[in-house]
């Protein structure tokens, strides 16, 4: 079966974004940003691809799933499909479908989709954001992957947008990077 992983940037205090959805406070330098192209290249937006002239291995997933105000992001800057390199679903109840061809719009409930998009043949699937999406999604999450940016954000989109739900993990790796990002993994306890 297809695991659902929750790859994503987060401050020391537990925010994906800023109030307005702003992500530009996380600090990256150039050997970083090397070292994760290398290895979580499917995470990167199909056109930093080719702006960077890297073809990153393809191996952690297939399929991305996002709600629509993370989806949002792209579409504000002219960008329909972000990541043509997977396959992309976004979760929403706003969007029409028709108007967004490149992406599946998904309208119905995101746990049930969720649960019987595992189910079909194919990788992993990354849970994208945002934070509301991934509160609904809390149950079906199998995997953490975190990158902890030694930043506070102080207010902005928590990990998990949610009521109180408490939820237990395995650190299976970690890594530090020199400007002090912990890539942090866990798997369910």
């Amino acid at each position: 079966m297809r695991s659902l992983v929750y790859y994503v940037a987060v401050s020391l205090d537990g925010r994906i974004a800023g109030p307005g959805g702003e992500y530009d406070f996380y600090p990256v330098d150039e050997e970083y940003s090397r070292q994760m192209n290398e290895e979580w290249g499917d995470g990167l937006p199909t056109g930093l691809h080719e702006a960077l002239g890297i073809t990153p291995p393809l191996t952690k997933w297939d399929t991305v799933v996002m709600g629509t105000t993370t989806y949002r992001l792209g579409t504000d800057m002219g960008v329909t499909d972000p990541y043509s390199h997977l396959r992309t679903i976004v979760y929403s109840r706003s969007l029409a479908a028709a108007d967004f061809p490149a992406v599946e719009v998904v309208a119905e409930d995101p746990v049930e989709h969720m649960r019987a998009l595992k189910q079909q043949d194919g990788g992993d699937i990354w849970l994208c954001g945002g934070g509301k999406l991934a509160a609904t999604l809390a149950p079906e999450v199998d995997k953490l992957a975190l990158k902890i940016y030694p930043v506070t954000a102080g207010d902005g989109i928590p990990l998990f947008a949610g009521g109180f739900a408490p939820q237990q993990w395995k650190l299976v790796a970690q890594r530090v990077f020199d400007i002090g990002v912990i890539l942090a993994q866990y798997e369910r306890a």
